[in-house]
């Protein structure tokens, strides 16, 4: 499937091990993002995924429009960043509403 998913992308100056590297990093995040039920490591997860598909965005820049391309990684990594924050509160605050897993008090003293 990946090797399919290389061949079919446009042929361009860059290096192979770059492209290579965008997709396996896109292919580890969607593994772990399937894989892990925590929402920390989902979010982790999806950010491997996003450093993956930026570095394809890369490799499919010409020569001749690297400023532009730049500039819309740039953008998406600054879009990227601002979204992992939220996505960290959201879970901050999940885990604040969440019932606590410790066993409440009896008479002032912990209950063992």
């Amino acid at each position: 499937m990946l090797a399919a998913a290389l061949a079919s992308l446009p042929a361009s100056d860059s290096s192979p091990a770059v492209r290579w590297s965008g997709l396996v990093l896109v292919g580890l995040g969607l593994w772990a993002f399937a894989l892990h039920t925590h929402l920390l490591r989902r979010l982790l997860a999806f950010n491997i995924t996003g450093t993956g598909i930026f570095l394809l965005l890369m490799t499919l820049v010409g020569e001749t429009t690297t400023a532009a391309g730049q500039g819309l990684v740039i953008t998406g990594l600054a879009v990227a960043l601002l979204g992992t924050a939220l996505g960290a509160l959201l879970i901050r605050r999940l885990d604040a509403l969440a019932p606590s897993q410790q066993p409440s008090p009896v008479n002032g003293r912990q209950v063992s």
